[in-house]
């Protein structure tokens, strides 16, 4: 392994050229729902075991089957009453698993990007033909299902070889969620073609919150708004990207979704915010601003 993947130059945040959103917008706000699917006895990775106990774990297994059963509908339903359109990181298995999910998703207009097939397989140890057959299975399932070719990608379980990138751009993604650099989309250094970083966050991502920052659902509710607030005051002067990543089995619990809602309440309601999806976002990224961007980070370097 090398000791740097060189994936992205270092861009400091100050005087950067300026992101003007559509409306002259401070902040572009998108929701991701990771809807997944959970095998219960997946085939062994050597390098990391899905679940904590021995075979089966049926306890675990419920809970994550609780998100796809009940709190994905949940979730749907509040996300509907503010006009929020999720951008969902598909387990692509769910296509055959729940398809009544994803008929739900494809009658709002929602986005699909790809998560992988399952979560529970990961891409340590893949050869480049296994790598490739994963992302051309994503690529023509949901185009099958949703007459949509997805654009954007987060591994499974945020699980990488070294020519992950590369094959995303070969493949003509627009954006991989899987960089956690910066609160503006940045690009990414690949081979051949093009592609960019969506900011994604894992510090307000509902499992980190809950699961390892063990926070209460008021604490959560108030770590997102307190996000929007500094991205919305810095989008003054330069356009953000603030991203709420939700997991069904995490934030679709009854004590929790009065939080989310009070949230996704605050934040829509406030002007200058663009409620788009993560591929909305990359497009006009890429139409707009891609090549100033990437000028001015060559100009960086070469100084």
């Amino acid at each position: 392994m090398k000791p740097d993947l060189n994936l992205y130059d270092y861009w400091p945040y100050e005087n950067r050229p300026k992101i003007t959103w559509p409306g002259g917008a401070r902040v572009a706000f998108w929701v991701a729902p990771n809807i997944e699917f959970y095998e219960i006895n997946p085939p062994i990775n050597p390098k990391r075991t899905p679940w904590p106990r021995p075979h089966p774990d049926v306890n675990l297994y419920s809970n994550r089957d609780y998100g796809n059963r009940v709190g994905h509908w949940r979730m749907m339903e509040v996300m509907d009453k503010y006009d929020v359109r999720g951008s969902i990181s598909l387990s692509v298995a769910l296509l055959d698993h729940h398809p009544e999910i994803i008929k739900a998703c494809a009658d709002r207009n929602w986005e699909f990007f790809s998560h992988g097939i399952y979560n529970t397989r990961y891409s340590y140890d893949m050869d480049e033909a296994q790598e490739r057959a994963i992302m051309e299975d994503s690529i023509n399932s949901v185009k099958k299902a949703t007459g949509q070719r997805i654009a954007g990608w987060l591994a499974p379980a945020l699980t990488h070889t070294e020519r992950t990138m590369d094959l995303l751009a070969e493949y003509e993604f627009l954006y991989t969620c899987d960089l956690f650099q910066d609160d503006q989309p940045q690009p990414v250094k690949v081979n051949k073609g093009r592609l960019i970083s969506m900011p994604y966050s894992l510090e307000i991502n509902d499992i980190i919150v809950y699961n390892s920052y063990l926070a209460t659902p008021r604490r959560y509710g108030q770590m997102i708004k307190d996000q929007f607030d500094q991205l919305y005051e810095e989008g003054k002067d330069t356009g953000t990207v603030m991203c709420i990543p939700l997991h069904a089995y995490a934030v679709g619990h009854p004590h929790r979704m009065a939080a989310f809602e009070e949230a996704l309440d605050y934040i829509t309601t406030k002007p200058g915010v663009w409620v788009a999806t993560a591929r909305e976002i990359a497009e006009y990224y890429y139409k707009n601003c891609y090549d100033t961007c990437a000028a001015d980070i060559a100009a960086r370097k070469g100084a």
